[in-house]
């Protein structure tokens, strides 16, 4: 069983929750940082088709491990620009379950390969 806690005295987050309770789990699940790189190899243009391949990785990771993004509790995304949010967030409706897992995100100078804009890694539990 998954719990969001989110301070009491402000607004919840819209995209993200403070901390996750976890009560029941029996597994743990560490995802490395996915990337927006294809099965063929290449490297999307954009941060936005980046992130929603970043994000069909880690959703493949998930299956393979008979879990889905609702088994996220925490993720930690780096971007390399601020001026990306806006399309992480767009590829990112809709992607996320609810609630949120608790999230960190950054703004790196770089990530491994120049042409990567974005970098997502979780925890998910089962």
């Amino acid at each position: 069983m998954m719990k969001a806690i989110n301070l009491p005295d402000r607004p919840a987050p819209q995209f993200y929750s403070q901390a996750i309770e976890v009560t029941d789990a029996k597994r743990t699940l560490y995802i490395s940082g996915q990337v927006g790189v294809a099965p063929d190899g290449s490297v999307p243009q954009g941060v936005e088709a980046q992130a929603r391949q970043a994000l069909a990785n880690l959703n493949t990771l998930l299956q393979q491990a008979g879990m889905t993004n609702r088994n996220i509790v925490k993720s930690t995304i780096y971007l390399t620009d601020a001026a990306h949010l806006p399309g992480f967030m767009a590829a990112g409706a809709g992607a996320l379950a609810s609630p949120p897992p608790a999230t960190t995100l950054l703004i790196v100078k770089s990530l491994s390969d120049p042409a990567l804009l974005i970098e997502i890694e979780a925890i998910a539990v089962g």
